[in-house]
């Protein structure tokens, strides 16, 4: 008699199973990236693999097609969807630069703050890659306080993040002494006043630049009425100031000039578009959206109809 597993291997969708596996070798996926991405559990998955899974077969496989045809479908949009370009120098992303370079060269404190989209981030690692000795940690509401910003911290820097704060504070101490390097906070405004004091304590005990990145409420923090208790120490240190609240007309500019876009009433709609919440990153979106529904160039009209896709207000 056919023992069980061949009998279970029989009912086994052989083409599945062989498009699965070559996915995985191509792609170099673990059963763990495979099952986190078609929900199918680690424990089951590994039983289907090598077909001896003894439950339902069914809902396994279903998941698993469910995944492969997500994985085509989205392997075809990235393929029709155009490319935006990797870096436009704008007017707002040089003062960024500027200040970031700044506070290296000087090991002095920049803080850049303003909306969203106007691309801060974007510069921020354009001059990470331009410069030795830029680490770049993202703050957010769940490491606002100084052991885990700290602890982020240290992540970032390739050293050991666990043990007592004081510990992790003076390996962090070490490794950026001597460095001329320059410690960039993004989405700063997420820091408690503790966390921006140990931020600034690291940056008076190693010697290094300190840029904080982020949101109006960054500056609002150092400059409120709590400013003589809490940040008057992190306040006298700064040495750069840069404010963007929205894009310039010029940074929009400088983008549709990437875009190729010159059609002069294409440009007045994407300046409107510029204008509005998510800014320059709202516009790069709908360029690169516009461009597909054109399959090339776009014009006004699909401008407008990506915009509107998008859904972005009229």
């Amino acid at each position: 008699m056919t023992d069980n597993v061949t009998q279970l291997g029989n009912r086994f969708d052989q083409q599945l199973l062989a498009e699965v596996r070559q996915v995985m070798k191509s792609e170099g996926l673990s059963q763990s990236q495979v099952s986190s991405q078609s929900g199918v559990s680690k424990t089951r998955l590994n039983h289907w693999l090598a077909e001896k899974y003894t439950g339902s077969i069914a809902p396994i496989e279903t998941d698993l097609k469910r995944w492969l045809e997500s994985r085509r479908a989205n392997a075809d949009l990235q393929e029709r969807l155009p490319g935006a370009p990797e870096w436009v120098e704008t007017p707002s992303a040089r003062s960024v630069i500027s200040a970031l370079a700044f506070a290296q060269m000087a090991e002095a404190v920049s803080v850049v703050y303003g909306g969203a989209g106007v691309g801060k981030t974007l510069a921020i690692r354009q001059y990470r890659e331009q410069a030795p000795n830029v680490w770049v940690v993202t703050a957010t509401p769940a490491s606002s306080a100084p052991g885990s910003i700290l602890t982020r911290i240290a992540q970032v820097l390739g050293i050991r993040a666990s043990g007592a704060v004081h510990v992790v504070e003076a390996n962090i101490i070490e490794r950026l002494r001597d460095t001329r390097g320059l410690l960039v906070i993004d989405e700063a405004q997420h820091l408690t006043s503790r966390a921006l004091d140990a931020v600034r304590s690291l940056h008076d005990a190693a010697g290094v630049g300190l840029a904080l990145v982020g949101n109006e409420v960054v500056y609002a923090q150092l400059t409120g009425g709590s400013r003589s208790v809490g940040f008057a120490q992190l306040f006298s240190r700064i040495a750069k100031r840069v404010r963007l609240s929205r894009p310039q007309a010029s940074d929009i500019d400088a983008l549709l000039d990437a875009w190729s876009i010159a059609s002069a009433d294409a440009r007045r709609v994407c300046h409107e578009i510029g204008r509005r919440p998510g800014a320059l990153r709202g516009l790069s979106q709908t360029l690169r959206l516009a461009s597909l529904f054109a399959s090339g160039q776009p014009g006004t009209e699909h401008i407008r109809a990506a915009w509107k896709d998008l859904g972005g207000e009229a």
